[in-house]
């Protein structure tokens, strides 16, 4: 046995080896795949795998992330899954774990996304890859820390018709606190639903268009901010972010502190 782990879920994964063919099918940690030097390892791919750059050109696709097509990931032989308890579906993760050993994340708060990669690194034998980006990671957000921040209440906006926005129970949420956004829904759960009613009566300093999975744009910005005027209310900033950097949880997250920076100088 090479190693045996219990994923975020409480699943036991038996690897007899270690993997050499790996199928992922959460964006995030196919990234974080390829920063741990295993590209030339990695056999399956969503359609939603668009970083690095150029790899969903190279790599089978073998669906999206809540929808997979079976067949192609059997076709690919792996010996290796990497899924998400909220990226990918109950479903799914039935069907991946009849075909090879399935790990599978659930990501909520920073510390979950260390740990995730922590068991990444022994699961593929690129532990000192792991505990280096790990170290990484921790020491550019405890720089950030520390610096002075003044938080500023924050609505962060992922979708529209209708308004969806983020709960405190989510990472999201976890990474606008760390960045210096305090999240005005704090206390709600999950995924709300709000109309524009909603919005003006929160009154936000400041409201974070997420560039995915919607992709807002100025019509969208514009729409909240004839909303404020009409009802005789100063408009919050309106700022469209870079969505990767606040719901992305692998090796993207050592350079999220870097990004908030730029984002709070501007």
């Amino acid at each position: 046995m090479f190693i045996s782990i219990t994923d975020q879920c409480y699943r036991t994964v038996d690897l007899p080896q270690r993997p050499l063919r790996i199928v992922s099918l959460v964006p995030s940690q196919t990234e974080l795949l390829v920063e741990l030097g295993l590209e030339e390892y990695l056999v399956g791919i969503t359609r939603f795998c668009e970083y690095p750059t150029g790899l969903i050109d190279k790599i089978k696709v073998v669906g999206g992330t809540k929808k997979v097509i079976a067949s192609r990931i059997w076709e690919v032989q792996p010996d290796l899954i990497i899924c998400n308890k909220e990226e990918n579906t109950q479903e799914i993760v039935l069907a991946c774990q009849e075909i090879a050993p399935t790990y599978v994340s659930d990501i909520a708060r920073l510390d979950d996304a260390i740990e995730m990669i922590a068991d990444i690194g022994k699961m593929t034998g690129t532990s000192f890859k792991a505990k280096s980006l790990v170290n990484r990671i921790k020491i550019n957000f405890n720089h950030f820390d520390k610096e002075s921040h003044s938080a500023v209440n924050a609505l962060y906006l992922i979708w529209k018709n209708p308004y969806m926005t983020v709960g405190s129970d989510t990472f999201i949420h976890d990474i606008m606190e760390r960045g210096g956004y305090k999240n005005i829904m704090d206390g709600a759960s999950r995924y709300p639903e709000l109309t524009l009613q909603n919005i003006i009566n929160l009154n936000p300093e400041v409201i974070l268009f997420s560039s995915e999975p919607y992709a807002f744009n100025d019509l969208d910005k514009k729409e909240i901010e004839d909303a404020f005027a009409k009802a005789e209310l100063k408009s919050p900033r309106l700022l469209t972010v870079d969505g990767t950097y606040f719901s992305w949880y692998g090796s993207r997250l050592k350079d999220t502190p870097n990004y908030f920076k730029q984002l709070n100088s501007n």
